[in-house]
């Protein structure tokens, strides 16, 4: 037995490494659980991806500012959405977040009960292994905004996220670098999207953990290493993206989704 918290600590590190990188914090926390009877809880889930969402803000908050800034000014003079950087970034964020959360919404149920298979766990991290081998295949784009139609498409590969073992980060900068966003951008723009998204999962969990027992010292201290490990693995994977490295780990992740699957077949729950 950790206890509760050295059981914080190891949910802080496993959300704040799996969250950003391209190997699905889902389908690892889900294994954690089956594999290890490791659960903070709702109330938990809520201080982790405030932990990651609060890295996200850091890291990139030249960037998030100014989509905040020209995005707000372009509800009033539309033609900022396009004349402006932080405009288009911040069109693209609200396009894509609408088929986030249908799709998201639409398999919320059906998620809940695919978190308890290894074999649903393992598809998932087959298809993140798909998604990070086709990026690396991709052509090196030179855009800085994707179509809208294209920004659409980034929604819906990122509400497909919420399969446990398929990636948000994988799926959404893999599809950005097929349609020919330059890797730092497509780093930027997958980031960018996660904050609103993240903020309704939050709202979600929140609503549902109101009244659940709340520890607060392991808690802050869970949410305190996703943070800090959150922070560190942004801005590694930033550079990872731009060297064009992002597809090496389809190394991690194709092995583990032939475990998975296999613990699955042989160790049905």
């Amino acid at each position: 037995m950790v206890g509760p918290f050295g059981e914080a600590a190891i949910l802080g590190i496993v959300q704040g490494v799996t969250e950003f990188l391209p190997i699905s914090s889902d389908g690892h926390l889900a294994l954690a659980e089956i594999l290890f009877g490791l659960k903070g809880g709702l109330a938990f889930n809520v201080m982790l991806h405030a932990g990651t969402l609060l890295a996200t803000v850091i890291v990139l908050r030249a960037e998030a500012l100014r989509a905040l800034r020209d995005g707000v000014s372009a509800l009033i003079r539309p033609s900022r959405f396009r004349e402006t950087a932080g405009g288009r970034d911040a069109l693209v964020v609200v396009l894509a977040s609408i088929p986030t959360a249908a799709v998201g919404l639409f398999l919320r149920q059906p998620v809940e009960r695919w978190t308890e298979s290894p074999l649903a766990i393992g598809l998932g991290f087959l298809g993140t292994t798909a998604a990070l081998v086709l990026a690396h295949f991709s052509l090196h784009g030179e855009r800085e905004q994707p179509t809208l139609g294209g920004a659409l498409l980034l929604g819906v590969a990122q509400g497909l996220a919420v399969l446990p073992g398929l990636s948000r980060s994988g799926s959404t900068i893999a599809v950005a670098l097929w349609l020919g966003v330059r890797p730092r951008r497509a780093f930027e723009l997958s980031m960018l999207m996660s904050v609103p998204a993240i903020l309704g999962a939050i709202g979600l969990e929140a609503r549902l953990a109101l009244g659940s027992p709340f520890p607060w010292l392991p808690v802050l201290l869970g949410a305190a290493v996703a943070l800090g490990i959150g922070i560190v693995v942004l801005r590694a994977l930033r550079g990872i993206v731009d060297r064009g490295h992002f597809g090496w780990f389809a190394f991690w992740v194709g092995p583990l989704a032939l475990a998975t699957m296999a613990m699955g077949l042989a160790w049905p729950r």
